[in-house]
């Protein structure tokens, strides 16, 4: 603790002989930022400019919600492309579409959304285009979908090959 300022000396010069003695003690050397001019010497007074340096030096950034949906959905694009699969390709789309379908049904306060879905098929045709040698010959999309002529005679199967349901009042034994 520093010690009290005696009455018979100024303030000023008390304060400069205990700036002088820390210097000789060495209580200014290799402080961080030592020799680097002030960040905002120059900028005008800010009342919250310890907030935002707290906030910039935790990489904390605060955006409107419109905004924020704008960067992110700049950065999809690109991290869909550098996927390791497709399907995390779409998920990635996906999800910001989602996001943005709902703020474009619900706009949030602030600045204009201005951004439309993306077109999944487009990006994951892209995504292929990218990476070739991680395409694999996918199955056809379409599905086996049995015939009446697959499903055996007298089952209860309908046309379609689904077994009829009844209801269960109607399953009661009699008697």
């Amino acid at each position: 603790m520093t010690e009290r300022k005696p009455p018979d000396v100024s303030f000023d010069s008390w304060v400069d002989r205990q700036i002088h003695e820390a210097r000789e003690r060495g209580d200014f050397d290799n402080l961080p930022g030592a020799g680097r001019p002030l960040a905002a010497a120059d900028a005008p007074y800010d009342e919250t400019w310890w907030l935002k340096e707290k906030l910039r030096g935790e990489g904390i950034a605060v955006l409107p919600p419109a905004l924020r949906l704008r960067k992110e959905a700049e950065d999809a694009l690109p991290a869909a492309l550098r996927a390791r699969s497709e399907r995390e390709a779409r998920t990635i789309i996906g999800e910001v579409n989602d996001k943005i379908v709902k703020h474009l049904r619900m706009p949030p306060p602030g600045p204009i959304l201005n951004v439309k879905p993306f077109d999944v098929e487009e990006v994951a045709a892209a995504w292929r285009e990218r990476h070739p040698d991680r395409v694999r010959s996918a199955p056809s999309r379409e599905t086996h979908r049995p015939s009446a002529a697959d499903a055996p005679s007298g089952s209860g199967a309908d046309k379609a090959g689904r077994r009829e349901r009844r209801p269960r009042w109607w399953r009661r034994r009699a008697g």
